[in-house]
């Protein structure tokens, strides 16, 4: 089955895919390949525009953290990065220029859309403009060439958190509307998870994995309705950070960042999280897990195609929270198929299938 996935990517997906199931899956693409799929890759519409957008000093775009006023959906660094990570460009002048602005534009550069405050990960839960820079170089594969340990830390220790504690409420307070969290108190989030997951092999130990596959099964209660999804504030005046930020009681690996539940009776899986939950090693580990894997390969036709019902907007909104699409559009069947199956062939993978 896998080889038949395989067989079926390499003779009909994008390059980026071609690139990443040579490199990540097989092991075996030269340095020849890598080179020649890479410049078809840089051919693309999408990264032919970020390359327009780079400034003269690499970063992309006028933004940081998703769109605004003057910079739209791949215009702006975060959501650029990211793609260009996914798409298999490290190494390329491109994604290597964007890279070095993240270390030499100053935390309190107007770019990062903070009016000049530098909020600080270590003392604000789930917050922070370097706890996403620090997410985008482990998504990109970067941290072999820019040091984010201390952030890699923080995210274990942030996760371990919800194994001292009984609730979310125990690292937060009351206040006028709604709930604040406590000053130097840890909490996972997204970015935490993102780190995580793209950087397994500067934390991943036995001990490490086992605390985060504790902390996983506490954020899967869904027995105390009170709590789940509780949004919380990084400070007076800030918006609550909500499901599609925070990690909290509920949290659904199945269900995608808004809603954990579809009402029209469709059974979906979020294969985002399945294959970051599995790059952490957390497969043996969370039965709802294991299920979600199940039903991933349950799906895989004989041609090796997988048609699992998913979140289209998983894939096709990226952006600071979603995107997985590497296919540059949909408007054929087969690269919807080649994304999906792309995926499925990483869940394979990555749980030792």
């Amino acid at each position: 089955m896998k080889q038949k996935m395989i067989d079926f990517l390499l003779a009909h997906a994008n390059p980026s895919i071609q690139l990443r199931v040579k490199k990540e899956i097989l092991q075996t693409i030269t340095a020849q390949e890598e080179k020649t799929l890479q410049e078809q890759i840089l051919d693309e519409k999408i990264i032919r525009f970020i390359s327009e957008k780079q400034l003269e000093n690499g970063w992309i775009g006028l933004g940081f953290h998703g769109s605004n006023k003057n910079a739209g959906q791949y215009d702006n660094q975060e959501t650029a990065t990211k793609y260009m990570g996914e798409k298999a460009l490290k190494g390329t002048a491109l994604l290597d220029r964007a890279m070095n602005a993240y270390v030499t534009t100053e935390l309190t550069d107007p770019i990062y859309r903070t009016r000049g405050q530098y909020w600080s990960e270590f003392e604000i839960p789930a917050q922070g403009q370097n706890l996403i820079r620090c997410a985008c170089i482990a998504r990109a594969h970067y941290d072999d060439k820019i040091d984010i340990t201390p952030q890699i830390k923080l995210s274990l220790e942030s996760f371990e958190r919800v194994t001292q504690v009984n609730s979310i409420w125990d690292v937060s307070r009351p206040v006028a509307k709604g709930r604040i969290f406590n000053k130097n108190e840890r909490w996972p989030c997204r970015y935490h998870f993102e780190i995580l997951a793209f950087t397994t092999e500067k934390w991943k130990n036995e001990e490490n994995i086992a605390m985060l596959a504790e902390s996983f099964k506490r954020l899967t209660r869904a027995d105390r309705e009170e709590i789940i999804n509780t949004p919380v504030s990084c400070w007076v005046g800030n918006h609550a950070v909500g499901p599609c930020w925070l990690l909290n009681e509920g949290y659904s690996i199945s269900g995608d960042g808004l809603n954990h539940h579809r009402s029209d009776g469709i059974r979906r899986t979020n294969l985002e999280k399945v294959e970051w939950l599995l790059r952490c090693g957390l497969y043996s580990y969370l039965s709802e897990l294991r299920e979600e894997v199940e039903f991933v390969m349950d799906n895989i036709n004989q041609d090796g195609i997988c048609s699992v019902e998913m979140y289209d907007g998983e894939f096709r909104g990226w952006g600071p929270y979603f995107g997985a699409q590497l296919e540059t559009d949909w408007r054929a069947k087969i690269r919807r198929q080649c994304d999906i199956t792309f995926r499925a062939l990483l869940i394979a993978h990555y749980a030792g299938i």
